[in-house]
């Protein structure tokens, strides 16, 4: 499975905005967009160009692609699966982001981040419907049900980031037996990234 192995705080000051890539130390001072915030790189402290309407439309994939932690190929994907869909693309492809189960297990509080959720997916640590599932793209839809695997419910990374933030709008959590259904897969004003998608829309349409 192809992932990116580089330090994640890069990919926030590259984007000059927090990410949230490193969980709770994204909330503190320690956090590298506070305390460099510049572009890294031995020219990141250069006077800044003006961009480009292709710059802009470049910055606003590159944040929401690093954002769920997908690679180039995965994201086009999505975006023709978004294309597809009824609606507006631009919210189709990032309700898609949302819908990954790497993403609903860190939204419903098992993870401090989508990178931890990442790795506790692949090491068998949850089920879906039941089921144990280990690849973090699964696409989730409507009714599923996400559970952390018997054996793990008092692993010390999941016990820790359980009630760390607040469950989002479009899942519900049993706290008590962790774990977690799709109530409905969200609407643009439940998803909390700061992204103009329209810019990403017009990037893949040239």
């Amino acid at each position: 499975m192809a992932r990116y192995t580089g330090a994640v705080c890069r990919l926030c000051r590259r984007e000059n905005k927090k990410l949230f890539l490193k969980g709770e130390r994204c909330y503190t001072d320690k956090c590298a967009v506070t305390r460099r915030a510049t572009v890294p790189g031995q020219h990141g402290k250069a006077r800044a160009r003006k961009s480009s309407e292709y710059g802009i439309q470049l910055r606003a994939k590159q944040q929401a692609r690093r954002y769920y932690g997908v690679l180039e190929g995965q994201f086009a994907k999505y975006f023709e699966m978004a294309e597809r869909r009824a609606g507006v693309t631009g919210e189709n492809l990032l309700q898609i982001c949302e819908s990954r189960l790497d993403n609903v297990v860190y939204r419903l509080g098992f993870a401090a981040s989508r990178k931890e959720a990442r790795q506790l997916v692949r090491h068998n640590h949850f089920t879906v419907n039941g089921k144990k599932a280990n690849i973090p793209s699964i696409l989730l839809k409507e009714g599923d049900v996400v559970a952390v695997a018997s054996k793990s419910d008092k692993l010390k990374a999941v016990v820790e980031a359980f009630s760390a933030r607040p469950v989002a709008k479009w899942l519900d959590c049993d706290k008590a037996n962790m774990t977690g259904r799709v109530l409905s897969l969200p609407n643009r004003e439940d998803i909390d990234l700061d992204v103009e998608e329209h810019l990403i829309v017009e990037l893949f349409s040239k």
